[in-house]
């Protein structure tokens, strides 16, 4: 297991930027392919982006593609997410995750650590 922690949520007006940062401890935070998720109210969870163990690649869900960017530190421990010209449907609480090896878009998928949130709300 890791221990993941979130922090950089906050309140931003439409057009904004938020950089979101996850700290993991615990084992090898490079054996990790890392996530970000979100759940707006009464939704279901769902996948933003994905970077893989060495940060080479990355995937975006299509709602983000453009104006997120994932990337991580391995010297640092710690993956971090870029957000850019905020819109209101981007607000909701959003999670980091750690996956041995593999990435998943999936969150009911097994992951090896779960953030505790960070709220991001975006106003019009």
């Amino acid at each position: 297991q890791v221990q993941l922690v979130e922090s950089g949520g906050g309140l931003v007006q439409a057009g904004g930027s938020l950089r979101l940062s996850c700290a993991a401890s615990g084992r090898t935070f490079g054996g990790y392919a890392m996530h970000w998720f979100r759940q707006a109210p009464e939704k279901e969870r769902e996948f933003v982006a994905a970077v893989s163990k060495e940060g080479g690649s990355s995937s975006y869900a299509d709602s983000v593609k453009g104006r997120f960017t994932i990337s991580r530190d391995n010297a640092k421990n710690t993956v971090y997410l870029q957000m850019n010209s905020l819109k209101p449907e981007d607000t909701a609480v959003y999670y980091c995750a750690a996956r041995l090896w593999s990435s998943s878009r999936n969150p009911d998928d097994l992951f090896d650590g779960w953030g505790q949130g960070a709220q991001v709300t975006v106003s019009s």
